[in-house]
């Protein structure tokens, strides 16, 4: 069985609605918390897949998170190896520093369920399963785009949503995972200023996560299918 190994950055961001379809590809699927003493001796490019979720920190801070630099060194070897990498959010933005581009706090808050808008060529991809689809979105960094990759996605806010590099690398800004796990509750008690930043308030936010939630997991599902069904 293949293996694949999710790289989690704070315990309230996991894989969530992409569990199902990695599993269904065939994949064994372990864990990793960035605080275990194990993580900083392991090989990334071992895994047949790695999985890199979410996290509120920012790849700048690596003086207040030391395991930032660690792991992009080690990152790095794997992009350089093309091992199939999925990034989602921080993880994508990780994926993107490794690539050698710049990560920085943007102007505003992105957060809230809304389409993403596909770039042209972007009709081909695994992405097509999210067109016109509401997914949800929280973050306040970006990045520049690495080279050597193709955009995918923007949003009314970023321009860089998503991004791949052939048919084993692929990053995403968003969160097409999230809809239907617990988990969106505590983000939204962790830090209900965002929820007020962006111009919403937590009951209706709540309410906009149970009504669109699902439909954007099912998208969500149909993308990691298709990209998993296509990698080296």
């Amino acid at each position: 069985m293949k293996t694949a190994l999710i790289i989690r950055h704070v315990p309230y961001e996991g894989v969530a609605g992409y569990r199902a379809p990695i599993e269904a590809a065939g994949y064994a699927l372990d864990r990793i918390d960035v605080a275990d003493p194990a993580f900083s001796s392991l090989d990334l490019r071992e895994p047949d897949l790695l999985i890199m979720m979410g996290g509120p920190m920012g790849v700048y801070e690596q003086d207040r998170y030391p395991w930032i630099a660690c792991q992009l060194k080690r990152l790095r070897h794997r992009l350089d190896a093309d091992r199939p990498t999925l990034g989602v959010c921080f993880g994508a933005q990780m994926i993107a520093a490794a690539l050698g581009a710049e990560v920085y706090a943007g102007p505003r808050k992105e957060v809230g369920f809304h389409p993403i808008h596909l770039r042209e060529a972007a009709g081909e991809t695994p992405l097509r399963h999210l067109a016109d689809v509401p997914v949800l979105h929280w973050h306040g960094d970006t990045f520049t785009l690495p080279e050597n990759v193709e955009l995918l996605a923007s949003s009314a806010i970023y321009e860089h949503q998503a991004f791949r590099r052939g048919s084993n690398l692929l990053a995403l800004q968003f969160h097409a995972e999230m809809g239907e796990d617990p988990r969106f509750h505590e983000w939204v008690q962790q830090w209900p200023e965002s929820v007020v930043e962006a111009g919403q308030d937590e009951e209706s936010f709540r309410a906009t996560h149970d009504a669109l939630g699902p439909g954007a997991v099912q998208a969500g599902r149909s993308m990691i299918t298709d990209w998993l069904s296509a990698v080296a």
